[in-house]
């Protein structure tokens, strides 16, 4: 495994990391859930990627009864936890002084630790005015409840308001930001936040490496049963990514896969490591199987080199025009 500091933070981040995004609580059963945490760990993964939203509560429960029986050392590795999503009452949602308070010692007791290491806004409020979440987020920190906040689906306008608003305030500010990327999702950490990542060493956990699995390429011939994609909560998603388009660069991005003797998969999440921005690459699995598949990422990376990566974008053709500055 190798480690990379979160953007200018002095923390290390294993360059693979272990979410639970639509599987524990939901998906899979807590001797599957069990098994990939313990792998993942002993394979040095150190980041735990959760959320109060993920199968309501549910998935933190999970992960939080595995840490606790675990007893690794709470050195010895990171677990973060978002905010916005809680329910239904009116104070249940957003990013309010009272939510995020709220939402910050619910998920410590879900996950059974003393503190997060890294809370994420999951997304921006428009309203709650960015002084009162900036606020709330330094004070959980100067009461060692967070060690690290920062944003999830902001825009980089957003990050940058949240910064000011830290600056003239002597607060601490958020350092990192949680952006979907993979081969079909690219405009943001490409370009977007180009300048906070260059200029101001903001970090990044980067999720959905595989495109929901579509850059497995399992879905090249129709839906299995039984994948994420089946859930009916997830139709939005289905009918997002699952085009005749992007299969179709599967299959061509396949024959690149094949000729580095792995995986479609292992290519699109090693294509993603390749990135400087990129802390992190979150993963998710269903079976430990699929875990130890998606760890052999690691040394495929090496093999992505100038001739591979023209390959691979002569397939994607979506290479985002870059700012000039």
């Amino acid at each position: 495994m190798q480690y990379r500091r979160l953007g200018k933070a002095g923390v290390k981040v294993s360059a693979l990391s272990f979410g639970s995004w639509v599987t524990f609580g939901n998906q899979v059963n807590m001797d599957v859930a069990k098994d990939c945490m313990y792998h993942a760990y002993e394979s040095g993964i150190n980041f735990f990627d959760n959320a109060e939203v993920y199968a309501a509560g549910r998935s933190e429960e999970v992960m939080g009864k595995i840490i606790s029986e675990a007893a690794w050392n709470r050195d010895s590795f990171l677990v973060s936890s978002k905010v916005f999503w809680g329910g239904d009452g009116p104070n249940q949602l957003g990013l309010s002084r009272k939510r995020v308070v709220e939402a910050c010692h619910a998920a410590l007791k879900r996950l059974r630790v003393d503190y997060l290491d890294f809370y994420f806004c999951h997304r921006p409020d428009k309203n709650t005015p960015m002084e009162e979440t900036v606020w709330a987020m330094h004070n959980l920190i100067q009461q060692g409840k967070v060690l690290y906040w920062g944003t999830s689906e902001w825009s980089a306008q957003e990050v940058q308001e949240a910064m000011m608003v830290a600056r003239e305030n002597h607060l601490i500010g958020p350092s990192m930001e949680q952006p979907q990327y993979n081969m079909f999702v690219r405009n943001k950490v490409e370009v977007e936040f180009n300048k906070l990542f260059r200029d101001y060493g903001y970090g990044s956990t980067i999720w959905s490496p595989l495109a929901s699995g579509i850059l497995t390429g399992k879905y090249n011939n129709g839906v299995p049963e039984g994948s994420r994609l089946t859930m009916d909560d997830l139709t939005w998603l289905r009918e997002k990514v699952l085009t005749e388009q992007n299969i179709h660069k599967v299959i061509a991005l396949q024959k690149i896969a094949d000729d580095l003797t792995t995986s479609v998969a292992n290519l699109a999440m090693a294509w993603c490591l390749k990135n400087e921005h990129v802390s992190t690459v979150i993963t998710g699995s269903t079976k430990l199987s699929q875990l130890q598949e998606n760890l052999k990422s690691m040394d495929v990376v090496e093999k992505i080199d100038t001739s591979v990566m023209e390959a691979i974008e002569a397939v994607l053709d979506n290479k985002p025009e870059m700012p000039q500055y």
